[in-house]
């Protein structure tokens, strides 16, 4: 069994592989001041409790946006597994031809993300689109062919941004509102964040598909925990929440 974990600024998402099945996922909110104990035990309880023996882990990968933690996640995974973990980073295997400026910008995240797409979908001209803190918004050509992409603020940040920038505006629940002309503060809100989200989205993949593709329309994955508030907006051709994870796991078998 492979261990997979994703760290993100908000959240911890960990996954568990049994050859090509995800056997097991799970969250946690992320702390970057976590010790590696903290981190071990977690990891260990949460296989206990889900009838995984965490001496059937034999390889684990990770990839962080949070250098912070980086070095007891590190220490966790070799004191309670007994395992040296593989860190997605600059200088790895990946699979893809990385056309950017300075590799070692680009988010961990991304890269396993665009992995991700990839492995399910050889051959195409793909948009990949996380929702998690950040929206990004990557594009990878079918020859494998990373070009970077767009970076926005995500739902959950432009809500809190609203609500600790301004005196009299509420944060709310992020969901699509019944009306887009709200009706009430809370509805205004919802529905500007809801539909500028998906303009903001679509219009940067409409311009992709113009410019770098020449009007031929990429398919388009999505995934994030925000990806299927847009479910059933057709925003994206498919949603792919382990996405993430497939492409951690993806990279491991090519490193080691």
């Amino acid at each position: 069994m492979i261990l997979t974990l994703d760290v993100g600024n908000s959240t911890v998402t960990g996954g568990v592989f049994d050859g090509d099945r995800l056997v097991l996922q799970f969250r946690q909110t992320t702390n970057k001041n976590s010790t590696s104990d903290e981190i071990g035990i977690f990891l260990r309880t949460v296989l206990r409790d889900n009838g995984i023996d965490a001496g059937k882990i034999k390889d684990a990968c990770c990839c962080s946006v949070v250098p912070p933690i980086n070095y007891s996640l590190s220490s966790a995974v070799k004191k309670y597994f007994a395992l040296e973990p593989l860190f997605i980073q600059s200088g790895i295997k990946t699979g893809l031809k990385i056309r950017y400026a300075n590799p070692k910008e680009i988010g961990a995240d991304r890269i396993a993300a665009a992995i991700g797409a990839v492995t399910r979908h050889p051959g195409r001209n793909l948009i990949v689109i996380d929702m998690g803190t950040a929206t990004t918004i990557d594009v990878v050509t079918g020859n494998k062919e990373y070009l970077g992409g767009a970076i926005l603020p995500g739902l959950k940040i432009s809500v809190q941004a609203l609500a600790s920038g301004t005196a009299k505006l509420p944060s709310v629940e992020i969901v699509r509102p019944a009306r887009i002309c709200g009706q009430s503060t809370i509805e205004a809100i919802q529905s500007g964040i809801f539909y500028g989200n998906a303009g903001a989205v679509r219009e940067i993949c409409g311009h992709y598909e113009r410019q770098i593709f020449g009007g031929e329309k990429p398919f388009i994955v999505g995934t994030g925990g925000f990806a299927r508030t847009f479910d059933d907006y057709g925003l994206f051709d498919e949603i792919v929440p382990e996405l993430v994870l497939s492409g951690v796991k993806t990279a491991l078998e090519m490193n080691r």
